[in-house]
């Protein structure tokens, strides 16, 4: 059997969002195999330290896959991306190769789709306005990802960098929305009914004092435990959910430092996507309620993106 090999091009053709956030869902419902993931950080001579990772998962007697993940932060002052990636698939009955994907579009379609399927439950169902914050790929998959699930119309985005947050905003206007950078990101955070940060950012941009009441948050950018995209005060007033217990408590800043320093505790963590999914949390309970939900991706997620784009591959 031939190895097929996806392009960034082809697995955007194939993981269209509806479609994408279904097969996270139908991931998490049943379950698959995710071994902890093993991480090395990597020193860059004149730049902040890289992190090699390596993301196993399966399911037995389907398929298994590894992804090998690259994430440099210093890439975006030379205009490159942050993250690169390469995915192997396998059969689960045999060992044979299936496929190669573009690991970087396969990261950032399912991590957008994981977040959408995090809004399916925790977002107000009239959510409309959109903040970003944050200007790399990860941002333009982000609001299409939860256009795909909440009717948002109105994007703010927010950008370190205003020539790139303008741009942005340019491409999504061309998409349909109602989209314009915001010069700061206090006035957007009171203004928005979803916010979503995908930044690397070490300390934290969003505070809890600005957001109104039935905000949900999305924190999808940092993947350490010393990197923050959000305050105590918006741990502790919020509804906290995440995408699975064991990568949060290890890997997010955003969960292990209001655990620290006594913020929150671990019973502060409502539920993950399998709890959401097999409907053992109903998700948001009230239309005043603010929900938060902290994203550092779960392998199985990228078993479940790459299985449906290969298998529409062909």
């Amino acid at each position: 059997m031939s190895v097929i090999d996806l392009s960034a091009a082809a697995i955007r053709r194939h993981l269209d969002f509806p479609s994408t956030v279904d097969a996270l869902a139908e991931m998490f419902r049943s379950g698959c195999e995710m071994p902890p993931r093993p991480h090395y950080t990597i020193k860059v001579p004149g730049g902040p330290d890289a992190t090699l990772i390596l993301m196993p998962a399966w399911i037995g007697g389907a398929y298994m896959g590894v992804k090998v993940v690259n994430i440099f932060p210093g890439n975006s002052d030379r205009g490159q991306d942050a993250v690169n990636a390469v995915y192997l698939l396998f059969s689960a009955e045999t060992g044979e190769m299936r496929a190669t994907l573009d690991g970087g579009e396969l990261t950032a379609r399912r991590t957008a789709a994981a977040s959408a399927l995090a809004a399916r439950y925790l977002a107000r169902k009239d959510a409309r306005r959109l903040l970003i914050a944050g200007t790399g790929r990860m941002s333009r998959n982000l609001a299409r990802a939860h256009a795909a699930v909440r009717p948002i119309r109105e994007i703010r985005v927010w950008g370190r960098n205003p020539d790139k947050a303008a741009a942005l905003a340019r491409d999504l206007s061309a998409e349909g929305f109602d989209a314009a950078a915001a010069a700061d990101l206090a006035a957007p955070a009171a203004w928005a009914d979803l916010i979503s940060c995908a930044t690397l950012s070490p300390t934290p941009l969003i505070r809890g004092e600005w957001l109104r009441p039935g905000t949900h948050v999305d924190l999808v950018g940092g993947y350490t435990p010393q990197m923050r995209e959000a305050d105590d005060a918006t741990a502790r007033r919020a509804s906290i959910f995440v995408d699975t217990r064991a990568g949060a408590l290890a890997e997010a800043g955003d969960i292990a430092i209001p655990l620290a320093n006594g913020t929150i505790r671990p019973e502060s963590i409502l539920g993950d996507l399998a709890d959401l999914t097999r409907g053992a949390h109903p998700g948001r309970r009230r239309d005043d309620e603010i929900t938060l939900f902290k994203s550092v991706g779960a392998a199985g997620e990228d078993l479940a993106a790459a299985a449906l784009a290969v298998s529409r591959a062909g």
